[in-house]
């Protein structure tokens, strides 16, 4: 009989507005039929990062998240701030319970809760490349991200959703509405591909992964999460009327044909911002602002789909 395989299960009993703790309930007997099972609950925030060093201290190289967005994020940070362990030798599944679930609609990884725990005990998995952010200005600790990072009006809307996310779906909607008549442009320039682009009206920045942020939007042109490429888009001159008449080209992809968005495929780029309220967010999770470089690390991390 073949040995049962160790997992290591993040709970984010909150995730979801309160929906992890009965979430687990729900699935803990069958992971326990499949596999040795150790697990433990978010309890503040960040805390991911602190129970993913000390697990894969532990040995520990399979995890499943349960939770949103930001769950998984502060794992990768987990994974990507340690030395104890090879990255790619480490191998995540995902049960997604959050707000916006957006890395997950890349890999077309089920909301479904059962279907999403057969993806895990299936055992196929998949690679995909992590991004990096490493502030030049600062003495910050780098920040990674597996979707797709904002300067601007996205970071803005975040810092707004992540005060109140009661509105399940539409938390991210009135976020927008809400940003509208709060945003300002901000100066940038931004150094990629041997070129530098400066503005003074800048509106918003994103530098993606994968294909989806802010409950479905779809910000970037050409995102491929396995083409060691980041997929640059960077919106500039966009007034709250401009927004307006635009807002479902934000949902179907067609906003980044405007005439103020320029796309750019790059491995790596310098972005600095002279307006030190600016938001910055990776994954939804709001960042300290400041003089960044992000650069892609390739096919960095394994996972199951």
């Amino acid at each position: 009989m073949t040995a049962k395989r160790n997992f290591f299960v993040i709970i984010n009993p909150v995730s979801g507005n309160g929906h992890g703790k009965r979430v687990w309930q729900k699935i803990q007997p069958k992971l326990n039929l499949y596999y040795n099972i150790t697990f433990c609950f978010t309890s503040h925030q960040n805390h991911e990062i602190d129970i993913t060093h000390e697990a894969l201290k532990n040995g520990h190289k399979h995890f499943i998240i349960i939770g949103g967005d930001g769950t998984l994020n502060n794992f990768i940070n987990g994974v990507f701030s340690q030395q104890n362990i090879d990255t790619k030798s480490i191998t995540f599944g995902i049960i997604p319970i959050g707000t916006g679930n957006d890395w997950v609609k890349t890999h077309g990884i089920s909301k479904n809760i059962n279907k999403a725990l057969d993806i895990i005990i299936n055992n196929k998995t998949n690679t995909q490349d992590v991004g990096c952010i490493n502030y030049l200005n600062k003495n910050i600790q780098n920040k990674y991200f597996i979707n797709l990072a904002g300067i601007g009006f996205d970071g803005l809307v975040v810092n707004i959703v992540n005060k109140n996310r009661t509105f399940g779906k539409l938390t991210y909607i009135l976020g927008a509405v809400k940003g509208l008549f709060k945003y300002h442009f901000f100066e940038t320039r931004i150094s990629l591909n041997s070129e530098v682009i400066t503005s003074k009206a800048c509106f918003m920045i994103q530098i993606g992964i994968c294909k989806y942020t802010g409950s479905g939007m779809q910000l970037t042109h050409l995102a491929n999460p396995k083409d060691g490429l980041f997929d640059i888009a960077i919106a500039t001159s966009f007034y709250k009327w401009d927004i307006i008449k635009n807002i479902f080209k934000l949902f179907n992809g067609k906003i980044v044909k405007h005439k103020h968005v320029k796309t750019f495929k790059t491995k790596r780029l310098v972005i600095e911002t002279s307006n030190k309220l600016t938001y910055f967010q990776a994954d939804g999770e709001q960042i300290c602002s400041g003089k960044i470089e992000a650069f892609i690390l390739p096919n960095a991390i394994q996972f199951y789909s």
